[in-house]
This record gives C-alpha cells, structure tokens and sequence, in this order.
C-alpha cells in the first residue's frame, strides 16, 4: 500500500467498500466523542438538582433518543459512503451544497476553537495546582490546538487508532476516581433523598439529548467508514449511547460526592494529579479533533482543488489563533445561530433517503445534478426558523416550547416537512 493510499480521506467520493470499518472499532470513535468536559458540567447540574433515581433515568432515556436519531442518519452514511457535506449535494444541488459546507465548515471550526480555548483553561488550573507552574493561555492554547489538529490532518483512520487505546484508559482512570470518591467520607451522600425544587424530567431529559444532538446531524462523516449499514446503525447506537450517557452518569455520582461540578479538580483533589492531566488531554483530544476533522470535510466540498490535509491545517491554524486571543469567547452567540442551522441537515437527508427517493442518492450522477433545489432549501429556512422559535431569548425568539431541545425541533420539523413537500413534488412529477 503506497503513502498516498494510507492517507487518502476519500473526502470527495465514497468510502471503498474494502478498507470499510466494523462497527466495534467505530463505536470507540463516537464513545470517545462523547466523552468530554461539558458532559462533566451536565452531570453535575442533574446530580445537584434532582434525586439520583431521576437523573440517571434522564440520562438514559436521553442518550437512547439520541443513540436512535445517530443510528438512523448513520444508516445514510453507511449507504452512500459520503459525508454529510457530500450527501447535501443531493439534497441542495451542487451550488447550494457550497453555502451548506461553508456553514458546516464554519460551525465545526468554531466549536474547535471554543474546545481549544477551554482546554487551555483547564489544563493552566491543573498545571498550576500539580506543580506550580503559571502557563500562559495563549501558550497552552497552541500546543492543545496542534495536538487536536495532528489526528485531524490524517483523516478518519488516525482518528479512530486515537480513539480505540483512549478509551479504555480514561475509563479506567474515570473509574478509579469514582471508586476512590466513593470510599470517602463523601459516599454516602450518594444516596441521600434530594430536597429542594427538582428540575422537571422533561428539561433533564431534554439538556442530555441537547449536549449531543449536532453530533448525529453529522453522523455519515464518521458512519461512512462503515463495512455495513447494519454496523453503522450498531456502531452509531451504541456510541452516542455510551458516550453521551458514561461521562455523564459518573458525574453524577462524582458531584453529589464530592460536592464540585469540576472534574480536573475532583481528580486533583483525590490525589490524581498525572491522571488528572492525562484525563484533560484525551478528553478533549478525542472531542475536539473530530470537530476540525467535520470541518475539513466541509470546506473540501468548497474548496474541490486543495487537499483535504492542507485545508484542515489551515483551518486548524486559524481557530487555534483565534483561541490564543480569546475571540471565539465574544463569538458564542454567532456559534450557537450558525450552529443552529446545521441540526435540519439531518432530518434533510434522512426524510429524502428513508420516506422519498433514495435512487437521487447515486453518486455516479452527481456532476450532473442540478445546480439548485429550491424544496430543501425552502425545508431548511423554515426548519431552522421553527428552531428560532422554541429557542428562548435572547438567543432565540422563545415563541414557544416543543421538545424543549431547539436542535431537535429543527430537526423533526425538517424531516416532516422534507417528507410531506418531497412525497408531493414527487408524484406531482
């Protein structure tokens, strides 16, 4: 197998069906996913303010939800071999899928650069805590940006080797942490009756399936490296699962243990100091480089003459700038509106292929295809709009309340419309 072979993304064509994927090995990839800092922060929100009983049933039923819609955009990816940027050329034609690439080029960098920017932050409070040393932002923020982009440059394969001897070793660090909590004085305030005002099942259920559902709008990115659809549907299930559901539940126990929200500090202070930093690192290593990996995929579908490599060094380069200044901190609410259109992509494609016209998804035809098609873009402005809507101000419109998820709700509402208006335009033609 020469170098070119080993490095080759097949960013713009499907996946060769000989160098497809099992599902175990890609399910680490989306566990790895999901295990991050932010699940942390949700664990303990739930843990403070409901009973154990409440939150762990929360985090289930919401990573079932969300391990059945990654499942069900997973199966498209695994049939066509393409990814979510590719797949959108059939949906938008070949010019509107640029403007769907450049947003989901931009929404993937942006949240590399916020990821970047919090590991940097972390990682200075445990450097400084272990040992004393004060690291600049700036400093930490380049050396993280450059790690996460290392996996990203080499594509899907790098990504998953990264992700199959990650896991298991922050289990088993994360484990031991909850072990070592739960034998101190701590422990027994696990179990302990809440009082208070509960926050409702409606609204933990809805923030676990919120932590993750951009995740399964850019499923075929990952899903398209599957042998099978059955193990893409297999791996993508249990991935968004376990991955949204592991960290989250540990941090649950974790918080109500050692009454703290901050799990770089929770290992600190039970004496896991290289743990803690080992921990910090793969967590957001596994996370983050995914992002820039979506992004490189995206801008590749604009950008048809650059390799895919150049493009994600590129991008790389410039979010890790942007997070040594702290720009993407003033830029939240721009991410959360740009990312909002992203979550219909998925109800998009999965409506078209499941409930329309599959045989449009043929990738031999798609030079040809047209340059615009008006019915997706249409579903995809009022899909987003109706996100708008449910989305409380002042980021949203905060008309009213659906799932209580926006992404969601952007989602169902693209996938019943592209459903219906697809249906019609088909037998009207």
């Amino acid at each position: 197998m020469s170098n070119d072979t080993k490095i080759e993304d097949y960013e713009r064509e499907p996946v060769p069906q000989h160098l497809r994927k099992s599902w175990l090995s890609m399910a680490f990839v989306w566990i790895a996913i999901g295990i991050d800092l932010s699940a942390m922060f949700l664990g303990a929100q739930l843990g403070a303010g409901m009973s154990i009983g409440d939150s762990l049933t929360a985090v289930i039923v919401g990573s079932a939800i969300l391990g059945m819609i990654g499942a069900v955009c997973a199966y498209v990816g695994a049939k066509t071999g393409l990814s979510t940027a590719m797949i959108s050329r059939f949906l938008f034609g070949n010019q509107g899928a640029l403007i769907v690439s450049v947003i989901l080029g931009i929404s993937s960098l942006g949240w590399f650069g916020v990821q970047v920017g919090f590991f940097a932050s972390n990682f200075q409070t445990a450097l400084n805590e272990l040992w004393g040393w004060h690291w600049s932002l700036w400093v930490l923020s380049i050396i993280g940006g450059l790690l996460m982009m290392s996996t990203a440059i080499w594509g899907y394969r790098a990504i998953e080797k990264l992700s199959v001897w990650s896991v298991p070793l922050l289990v088993v660090f994360i484990i031991i942490a909850l072990v070592m909590a739960l034998n101190g004085d701590g422990g027994s305030t696990v179990w302990a009756p809440f009082e208070g005002e509960a926050v409702p099942m409606g609204t933990a259920i809805s923030l676990v399936i919120g932590i993750f559902i951009l995740g399964t709008a850019l499923s075929p990115d990952i899903a398209r490296w599957a042998k099978t659809p059955k193990h893409a549907v297999t791996a993508a299930f249990i991935g968004f699962f376990v991955g949204n559901s592991f960290m989250t539940i540990i941090a649950i126990f974790l918080s109500r243990t050692m009454d703290s929200d901050d799990l770089t500090g929770i290992l600190l202070t039970l004496g896991l100091g290289i743990p803690a930093i080992i921990v910090l690192t793969l967590a957001q290593w596994t996370t983050n480089t995914n992002n820039l990996y979506s992004a490189g995929l995206g801008f590749s579908v604009v950008f048809k003459r650059v390799p895919k490599s150049v493009i994600t060094i590129i991008a790389g380069l410039i979010a890790t700038a942007l997070a040594c200044f702290g720009i993407y901190d003033r830029f939240m609410t721009f991410l959360t509106y740009i990312t909002m259109l992203v979550a219909p992509l998925g109800g998009i494609y999965t409506a078209e292929y499941l409930l329309v016209n599959k045989k449009r998804f043929s990738f031999d035809g798609l030079d040809s295809n047209r340059s615009w098609i008006p019915r997706s873009i249409v579903v995809w402005v009022i899909a987003t709009f109706f996100g708008f809507m449910t989305t409380m101000a002042p980021d949203g419109l905060g008309w009213f309340q659906v799932t209580q998820v926006p992404a969601l709700d952007s989602f169902l509402m693209a996938f019943i419309l592209q459903a219906i208006i697809g249906k019609w335009v088909v037998k009207k033609g």
